[in-house]
């Protein structure tokens, strides 16, 4: 795909290897079309884009060189505002865990992977004994994907009526193996 332009030095080539040439991804590349990296041919359906390298080289030498300058350091106003700010976001931090509406991450996780583990007990305790004495001998792959998927849907819906996870699983142990929050103390 590389070609020679010969209005400037650099080649023409297509996005993938203007990623690799870079050492950056696709996404990136569409960032920086989008920030105004010069594109000689945009793509369409059935047309691929054609980037200059020497262009594209001489725009993100520009590009940088702008991003460091907006880098300047922040003035004695603009530090007491991001102070005000961090300050506000804390004390709403406190306010959000004082009203409950916040969980520790870690507790979060906790339910998250006692929920995928029944689900998943689910699958494997039920799916595959129904849906062996459904499918045995049936040689028609409609037939067999729709049997299979009513299965599926049987094992969710019977999880959707149970309780993944009871509330005496979200609360973790201190470091003195005792739990937090008075969760053993029912």
């Amino acid at each position: 795909m590389s070609v020679k332009n010969k209005k400037s030095r650099g080649r023409n080539v297509n996005r993938t290897e203007l990623a690799e040439i870079n050492g950056v991804s696709m996404p990136t590349v569409d960032d920086w079309v989008s920030r105004g990296c010069p594109v000689v041919q945009r793509g369409a359906r059935g047309r691929a884009w054609i980037f200059n390298t020497a262009e594209v080289r001489s725009w993100r030498d520009d590009d940088i060189r702008q991003q460091s300058s907006a880098m300047s350091p922040a003035t004695k106003e603009q530090l007491i505002l991001r102070k005000l700010a961090a300050e506000t976001e804390q004390a709403e931090l406190v306010l959000a865990k004082a009203k409950e509406e916040v969980v520790p991450v870690e507790q979060y996780e906790r339910a998250l992977t006692k929920a995928f583990g029944e689900v998943r007990a689910g699958f494997r305790g039920v799916l595959p004994q129904r849906a062996a004495r459904r499918l045995m001998g049936e040689m028609d792959e409609t037939t067999f994907k729709e049997k299979m998927l009513e299965e599926v849907d049987h094992v969710l819906e019977a999880m959707a009526d149970r309780d993944l996870v009871e509330e005496s699983d979200l609360y973790l142990a201190d470091d003195d193996g005792e739990e937090e929050d008075g969760a053993g103390s029912e």
